[in-house]
């Protein structure tokens, strides 16, 4: 997305951009499913976050599987509120890209879409993905619930000793509960459904999350 050197180091509080008190303007309609991307959604959906470097394939990934409802992109993990897309890439706002998936549990699980996100990116990369360089690429499990919480340092466990027998470096994705979730602008919001050829770096390690 954009590839010039970014701070690799998250930033003091003290240090991070104000920010503004308006949200962002958002078009609730998702691109590819017509469902709304703002709340509310009906009762029976729950929610997911997730930071896999850049927020245009991961959000590819989580809509195209059965059972989520919607998708929407945008900031979360840092201090500065309501940011603009070009002020997370300073790194100057300590949030990551993320995914907000909301989805239906009686068609799919958060163990499935933990298993789509191990998968779909490389999670031992520290503050990058691929090309893409910089705190808010960084990889991220943001949880709603204890139960998920619970779920996703038991998979970061199960992953990890996949990675392990191949050799590969350890997991650096961060797991805690979700801060505010802040919408990227509407050009990022299903951004491969509308630019079909964009850019999108996400990679995985080509490693079966529940291989024996």
């Amino acid at each position: 997305m954009i590839f010039s050197s970014k701070k690799l180091t998250l930033p003091d509080p003290k240090e991070a951009l104000p920010g503004r008190n308006t949200p962002m303007p958002i078009t609730n309609r998702h691109f590819v499913t017509g469902n709304p991307i703002l709340s509310p959604f009906p009762e029976s959906m729950e929610q997911a976050l997730f930071g896999m470097g850049c927020f245009w394939g991961a959000e590819r990934k989580f809509w195209q599987c059965p059972g989520v409802y919607s998708t929407a992109v945008g900031y979360s993990g840092g201090y500065t509120p309501n940011p603009t897309y070009e002020e997370v890439c300073t790194g100057l706002t300590g949030h990551s890209e993320v995914v907000k998936v909301i989805y239906d549990p009686t068609i799919v699980s958060y163990r499935e879409l933990l298993r789509i996100f191990w998968e779909s990116h490389n999670p031992t990369q520290g503050m990058r993905q691929g090309n893409d360089i910089g705190t808010q690429y960084r990889s991220g499990i943001y949880t709603y619930t204890q139960q998920q919480l619970d779920e996703a340092i038991e998979s970061k466990q199960h992953y990890q000793h996949q990675l392990a027998q191949p050799g590969f470096n350890q997991i650096t994705t961060e797991i805690m509960p979700a801060k505010e979730f802040y919408y990227a602008e509407d050009m990022h919001q299903q951004y491969l459904a509308k630019n079909p050829a964009g850019y999108c770096g996400l990679g995985g390690l080509d490693l079966s999350f529940d291989r024996r």
